[in-house]
C-alpha cells in the first residue's frame, strides 16, 4: 500500500510542487542523483570508475510530448558521450535511454521519431566506443520498445534491453532475447501495474526473477543482473557458475547511492558491477520510484529531513 501511495505521489503535480519547493529536499536527492548537468554525470563516472565500478548514465526526463524537448535530450546524450570519450571514460560507461524521453509518445509518428533519435544516440555511442541500453517503462510501452530495439539492433547489435520480472510476459521475453550478442538487464520493476499483467506479491516477483535469471544465464547472451537483494545477488552468482560463466560473462547492476559498500565489495572480489546513475533536472519521478522500491530508502529520506530541519 505504501509503495502504491508513493508511486501515485510520483505522478501528482501538486505533490511534485510541494517536494521540489522544499529547500531540505535537494540535498537528500543527491543521495540518489549525482547532479543535474553532463559535467556532474562525468564527475560521478570518474569517481565510480576509480573504485573499479562501471557506469550507465541516464539523462532524466520522460513522457515528453514536445519534439524540441526530445531533440534537447538527444543533444545532451551526444554531448555526454563525447565528453566520456574525451576523458577516456567510455570503456567504463555507457548510457541508458528512455524512449519516451526521445519522442515515443509524440502524437504524430512518435515511434519513428523515437527510433530516429535513438539511432543518433547509438551513432554517438559507437563513435565514443561504448554502448546504449534502452530502459523499459510501464507495460503499455513494452511492445513498442522491443520493436524499436529490434530495428536498432540491425545496425547496432550491441544495444541492450531491459526486462522487468514482475510482468507475467517477461519469462518468454527472456527466452526471445537470450541470444548470442544480446545484452539484457533484468530488474524487478518499478511501476504500478495491474494484476492482469504483473505479479503483485513480492514472493511472486522473486520467483519470476529467478526463473528469468535461469533463462538468461543458460542462454547465449550477456545477462545484466539489476538487483540490490542480497539473496538474488547470491542466486545469480550460483546460476552463473552452474552455466559455466566467468565474471566477464555477466554483470551486476545497482543504483547510484544504494548499497555502495556492497557495490565496491563485488568489484573488489572480481565481479563486474555497473552503477545506474541518473542525472538532470527532472529528478522527481525517478526519486519517488526509488523511495517506493525499498522501505529503507524512505526511512533514509525521512531521517535526513528530520536531521536537516
Amino acid at each position: 500500500m505504501l509503495r502504491s501511495a508513493l508511486l501515485a505521489a510520483g505522478r501528482s503535480p501538486s505533490v511534485r510542487r510541494l517536494v521540489e519547493a522544499n529547500p531540505l529536499t535537494k540535498p537528500v536527492v543527491r543521495r540518489f542523483v549525482p547532479g543535474t548537468s553532463p559535467e556532474d554525470a562525468v564527475r560521478a563516472t570518474r569517481e565510480l570508475s576509480g573504485h573499479g565500478l562501471f557506469v550507465t548514465l541516464d539523462r532524466l526526463g520522460e513522457d515528453t510530448l514536445d519534439a524540441s524537448q526530445a531533440a534537447t535530450t538527444v543533444r545532451d546524450y551526444r554531448q555526454v558521450l563525447g565528453v566520456l570519450a574525451e576523458h577516456g571514460l567510455a570503456e567504463r560507461a555507457e548510457v541508458s535511454v528512455k524512449l519516451s524521453a526521445v519522442g515515443q509518445f509524440l502524437p504524430s509518428d512518435g515511434e519513428k521519431i523515437a527510433l530516429d533519435n535513438a539511432r543518433l544516440i547509438c551513432e554517438a555511442a559507437s563513435a565514443a566506443g561504448t554502448t546504449v541500453t534502452l530502459d523499459m517503462e510501464d507495460h503499455t510501452t513494452t511492445d513498442s520498445t522491443l520493436g524499436i530495439l529490434r530495428d536498432l539492433r540491425v545496425d547496432f547489435p550491441w544495444v541492450g534491453a531491459v526486462l522487468q520480472a514482475y510482468l507475467r510476459r517477461t519469462e518468454q521475453d527472456c527466452r526471445d532475447l537470450a541470444t548470442a550478442g544480446s545484452r539484457v538487464r533484468l530488474c524487478k520493476g518499478a511501476y504500478a501495474e495491474p494484476e492482469s499483467v504483473a505479479f503483485q506479491e513480492k514472493s511472486e516477483v522473486d520467483r519470476s526473477y529467478v526463473r528469468c535469471l535461469k533463462v538468461l544465464m543458460q542462454g547465449e547472451g550477456y545477462p545484466m543482473v539489476a538487483t540490490h537483494d542480497p539473496r538474488m545477488v547470491a542466486i545469480a552468482g550460483e546460476l552463473a557458475a552452474r552455466s559455466g560463466r566467468t565474471n566477464a560473462d555477466f554483470e551486476y547492476q545497482m543504483l547510484y547511492g544504494i548499497r555502495p559498500d556492497e557495490q565496491r565489495r563485488i568489484a573488489s572480489a572480481g565481479g563486474r558491477l555497473r552503477v545506474y546513475a541518473a542525472y538532470g533536472d527532472e529528478w522527481y519521478g525517478y526519486f519517488m520510484r526509488r523511495l517506493a522500491e525499498r522501505p529503507a530508502n524512505l526511512a533514509f529520506f525521512l531521517r535526513s529531513l528530520a536531521t536537516q530541519g
